[in-house]
């Protein structure tokens, strides 16, 4: 049977060794940088927290493995390349470190490996080169079709091999290997051999699948850390009062609350706002916060809310409420008292009483100017053995504008600007018709912002 013949292609020349020169220098650069920033990346990696860390790791390791194989390769460019028999020496100018190459002469039938292949496949340099026919012995029997259907492309119908698969040496270690070939034509246009090179991609494969799982690992870590925000969200505002807007209370105290959960990946759970009319026609006014986040404060809150709500129907006073629950939390294997303001105001008398534990004060929004309410003593910081918070008293007056706000409403690292430009909204405060309005003006100026936490706010207007 006649070889099969095949339109010429032409053959490229190799590049001025200025050129090649200029190229290494800018991949060398660009390796030692990559390389750089690499060794920065923290490791090693304990925890699914890391994820993220993990896969930018990876992303490096596999950048560095193709920078430098690329930096090999022109390498081998400007030097040319080693010395081998003269018919293959005239066809290959690419072949670096872990790169070899063959020719198989369908007329003589005599077969040519370089020194690289051998040492790719793991055979010894002094036994015979494998013929096409043999060459599928060498390969993983899942992928022998695949070559054997490649090199039949490349005899019958003159296509070129790219194609990859995996080899088993004789130790029976496997490797994987990226053949690239093409059909060699004689005088006449036959195909007169079939030439290749084979490199082995056993590392860089090995990277990039690193990349892919560390990759699918932090998209199924952000899908469970968004699955578990909104159901967070979803029972922390399942256990807040079920009154949305504004709530209008006898002797025309207005009051309207927001909860603002955190972005994705910021802590939920613990946060509350609490409004509800006494027997003696006062008003019970409370915020706050607890230890610890997700379903278990949630769970605490729903209990803390009830419990603020009997003591206050029973009469007590703020500080004595406050002192109350931090004696029942720190006794309960639950979470703890973060921080809480506890607020009774008389309509009759327009006084606010109030006590504070480790909490923003509220602030008093009048004529158009605004300023926080001077602490009472013993306003510490959460709960503790002991503690003993101390009342305060502050009297209001018709068209004050009075706000609640949990920590988590701005960032801790500025929360004293964060003070400044809630107070700056003193002016359209005054001038707000409801309450529901004055909350929507806080939310636009603060509530839109990146904060580690949720949090609530509430708006209390006292009516004439």
């Amino acid at each position: 049977m006649s070889p099969h013949v095949f339109a010429d292609r032409p053959t490229g020349q190799p590049p001025e060794r200025g050129t090649v020169d200029a190229l290494i220098s800018q991949t060398r650069r660009l390796l030692g940088d990559v390389d750089a920033v690499r060794r920065e990346t923290p490791g090693p990696f304990d925890g699914e927290a890391d994820a993220e860390l993990r896969w930018q790791r990876a992303l490096y390791e596999l950048a560095v493995h193709q920078l430098s194989d690329l930096d090999r390769h022109l390498a081998q460019l400007r030097e040319g390349p080693a010395p081998r028999p003269a018919a293959a020496e005239q066809r290959h100018s690419s072949l670096v470190s872990r790169v070899g190459s063959a020719e198989w002469n369908l007329l003589t039938d005599e077969v040519t490996w370089s020194d690289e292949l051998y040492r790719i496949l793991g055979r010894d340099r002094l036994a015979p080169a494998l013929t096409l026919d043999e060459l599928p012995a060498l390969v993983h029997r899942d992928d022998q079709p695949r070559l054997t259907a490649m090199v039949t492309d490349c005899l019958i119908d003159g296509k070129s091999i790219d194609g990859e698969f995996r080899v088993v040496r004789p130790d029976g270690s496997a490797r994987t290997v990226h053949m690239m070939g093409e059909p060699v034509l004689d005088a006449d246009g036959s195909t007169a051999s079939m030439w290749a090179v084979v490199r082995d991609v056993s590392e860089l494969r090995r990277s990039q699948r690193a990349v892919s799982e560390t990759r699918d690992s932090l998209q199924r870590q952000r899908h469970i850390a968004q699955t578990e925000h909104r159901l967070a969200v979803e029972l922390q505002e399942a256990v807040l009062p079920p009154w949305r807007g504004s709530l209008r209370l006898p002797h025309g105290l207005d009051v309207a609350a927001r909860y603002l959960p955190s972005p994705v990946g910021g802590l939920i759970g613990g946060n509350w706002y609490d409004v509800l009319e006494l027997p003696d026609e006062q008003a019970l006014l409370t915020v706050g916060d607890l230890s610890g986040h997700g379903v278990a404060a949630a769970s605490g809150m729903a209990m803390l809310l009830g419990t603020v709500r009997g003591m206050a129907v029973c009469a007590a006073a703020p500080d004595e409420v406050l002192a109350r629950l931090n004696h029942l939390l720190l006794a309960s294997p639950g979470p703890s008292l973060a921080s809480a303001l506890c607020c009774r105001y008389d309509p009759a008398a327009r006084t606010l009483a109030w006590a504070q534990a480790g909490h923003p004060a509220p602030l008093l929004f009048r004529d158009g100017s605004g300023r926080a309410l001077t602490p009472p003593e013993g306003a510490l910081l959460g709960a503790a053995s002991g503690a003993r918070y101390g009342p305060a008293r502050e009297t209001l007056r018709a068209g004050d504008v009075l706000l609640l706000h949990t920590a988590g409403l701005v960032p801790r690292h500025n929360g004293d600007i964060a003070a400044q430009r809630l107070l700056a909204l003193a002016p359209e405060l005054a001038t707000a018709p409801s309450a529901q309005e004055c909350v929507g003006l806080i939310v636009d100026e603060l509530g839109t912002g990146e904060r580690e936490d949720d949090a609530c706010v509430l708006v209390a207007r006292i009516g004439p």
